[in-house]
């Protein structure tokens, strides 16, 4: 069950792939992680979908990474008196604490923290960026706005804040619950919304206490301005573009998906590119131009991880969806210019022994054309610093800890292995050799590299270098 690419799909489950049967051919079409939209999700649904992945898991004989989705805090208006007002340019229309119904010149934001949060001057947007207003004054209990581009407006729609850094932590009480659910479920990523700030990565982090991944969710300008020490403090990072193009200029998006991507794998982070990517295929069986080529661009962008939204969930093409962006992906990386635009991003490697390792592995690798970088990884450290060289050779990526090897499903070229730790340096060539064979990377008479930390166990410890023949049984030797 190898893939003809190195990028990583990842499906949203939903309406249109609940089955177990349906998972199943999402995997077999391209898809290596599943997200679990927790917006949509009740705890017996998550129980019940991670139950069908693994079983899927068992049946294909591969790792399989499951991510859920914290829904975050949802800002949104109170109800009006006649269901939809129509707001017009230059009207003013206030926000208050008031839980009377709404009119044409007020409603209520059931909301009283964010009332301090707000200054003069800010803007405000109303039902996903299609109404907005600026704030003309500010008090205890009310915000009193000036209606910059008006439309109708209808009752629990959402409100968001571009320019104002709330008070409040990303996680809600639905949040906790959900975490501990998703973490008692044994999940292996969780994407944290509405980031704003280091100290929402931080809080979610100590709450998980190491049992998860950790993915940040980039969609608020405030976390762009923060990017370094976000990064810093998460396992994983996601373009979120949908609701960073309702909160910053959409002509500002793509340039922000650049920033974003280039800062993760500089750091050596896996990052995903999110939302919209092939939207229209929500009710067509084919995407269109601008969707394909904006796959591409994330492809040749050295993303770890592109993502399907609607398409997988709710859409009437969910399997072709995934094997559309899985072709896409297939041919993106056999384009003549991808290594070598690949390479110009390479990042260079940390002044660490274990990065300098990664580094000379893959400079050998290409040297001598070997037929596979074959790591052993316990905490998955070696696996990611493999992936962050972007080396054109395949990476197998051994682990004895199912789920490591479920978490780098995620990561860039990973072609995962739940395997036995080897018991000494023989048994780990041996073993090395034996896979490359058995999963179609190497043939008998070409050569792998290995990767490893010796002690053999010891995490984050990438210290070993080793070049191998396959022999004709699969079985290795120097």
């Amino acid at each position: 069950m190898r893939r003809e690419r190195k990028v990583k799909i990842l499906a949203t489950l939903g309406p249109s792939s609940n089955e177990e049967a349906q998972i199943k051919d999402l995997f077999l079409a391209g898809a290596d992680v599943f997200r679990i939209n927790m917006s949509h999700s009740s705890h017996e649904m998550l129980r019940d979908y991670v139950q069908k992945i693994r079983s899927v898991e068992q049946q294909v004989g591969r790792p399989i990474g499951i991510l859920a989705d914290l829904q975050g805090p949802k800002l949104r208006l109170g109800k009006f008196a006649d269901t939809q007002v129509e707001l017009e340019n230059g009207d003013s229309f206030t926000l208050d604490s008031s839980d009377a119904p709404g009119s044409k010149e007020r409603v209520q934001l059931p909301h009283p923290e964010i009332f301090g949060s707000v200054s003069v001057g800010d803007t405000l947007l109303l039902d996903d960026g299609k109404v907005r207003i600026k704030a003309t004054a500010v008090s205890d209990d009310k915000i009193v706005t000036e209606v910059l581009t008006g439309g109708p407006i209808s009752d629990r729609k959402g409100v968001s804040f571009p320019d104002s850094t709330l008070s409040f932590s990303a996680l809600t009480d639905k949040d906790r619950a959900d975490l501990d659910a998703a973490v008692e479920a044994e999940v292996d990523w969780l994407a944290l919304s509405f980031v704003q700030r280091p100290d929402d990565v931080a809080e979610v982090r100590k709450l998980s206490r190491g049992r998860v991944g950790i993915l940040a969710k980039i969609e608020k300008p405030q976390a762009v301005e923060r990017l370094p020490e976000i990064i810093e403090l998460s396992d994983a990072i996601m373009v979120a573009r949908g609701d960073l193009g309702v909160e910053m200029p959409l002509e500002r998006v793509p340039g922000v998906q650049k920033q974003i991507t280039r800062a993760a794998r500089k750091a050596g982070k896996p990052v995903v590119v999110a939302t919209q990517m092939l939207e229209s295929m929500i009710h067509s069986p084919t995407p269109t131009r601008a969707e394909v080529s904006d796959v591409a661009t994330a492809v040749f962008e050295g993303a770890d991880a592109i993502m399907l939204s609607a398409e997988s969930a709710a859409g009437s093409f969910p399997v072709e969806a995934v094997e559309t962006m899985n072709s896409i992906a297939e041919e993106v990386e056999r384009d003549p210019n991808f290594s070598s635009i690949i390479y110009a991003q390479r990042a260079e490697p940390e002044a660490t022994g274990a990065d300098a390792v990664s580094a000379a592995a893959r400079q050998i690798a290409q040297t001598l054309n070997l037929a596979a970088i074959v790591c052993y990884t316990s905490s998955g450290t070696t696996g990611l610093r493999a992936a962050r060289e972007r080396p054109q050779t395949p990476i197998i990526s051994l682990s004895p800890i199912p789920r490591t090897a479920r978490r780098l499903a995620l990561v860039w070229g990973l072609h995962c292995v739940i395997s036995e730790d080897a018991t000494d340096l023989d048994d780990m060539v041996d073993r090395a050799c034996r896979l490359s064979f058995q999963t179609g990377y190497a043939k008998p008479g070409q050569r792998v590299i290995i990767t490893a930390g010796v002690p053999l166990g010891t995490p984050g410890a990438t210290n070993m270098l080793r070049i191998a023949f396959v022999g004709s049984d699969g079985q290795g030797g120097i």
